[in-house]
């Protein structure tokens, strides 16, 4: 049996819960990842997951929604309920000195360090949310 699952009613799927959680939540950001943080009132955390086609190809994002996707589910237990998460690829990812693209960070990310960079940034937004 699974310890954790990854099941609809924790995703955010409409793109209505979307526009509500970038227009109402709060944005936190690193190197890495951005987080938008909003309170649903669900009792349960929500995950969405957005990745322009400015990041590379399908691979490429897929793999990214991947990561995401699997730091929150093994991280349900740490998170704070009740709250909508959207992850998106930071805008400053590619634009550092060694100045690589979006793909090529994502092709060299691993789980650990989306789910480090993912746990921090949840923490941070929803300290500030209460």
């Amino acid at each position: 049996m699974k310890q954790f699952g990854f099941s609809k009613k924790q995703r955010i799927l409409k793109n209505k819960e979307f526009k509500s959680v970038l227009e109402t939540g709060i944005r936190v950001s690193d190197g890495i990842l951005t987080v938008f943080v909003s309170s649903n009132g669900l009792g349960h955390s929500r995950l969405g997951v957005s990745i322009g086609k400015l990041c590379g190809n399908a691979v490429i994002r897929n793999r990214m929604k991947r990561l995401v996707r699997e730091s929150f589910r093994q991280s349900q237990e740490v998170i704070a309920g009740g709250f909508d998460y959207v992850v998106m690829l930071s805008t400053r990812a590619g634009k550092g000195e060694d100045s690589k693209s979006p793909a090529e960070i994502i092709k060299q990310m691993r789980l650990e360090q989306v789910k480090k960079s993912f746990l921090k940034l949840a923490e941070k937004a929803v300290w500030r949310l209460e």
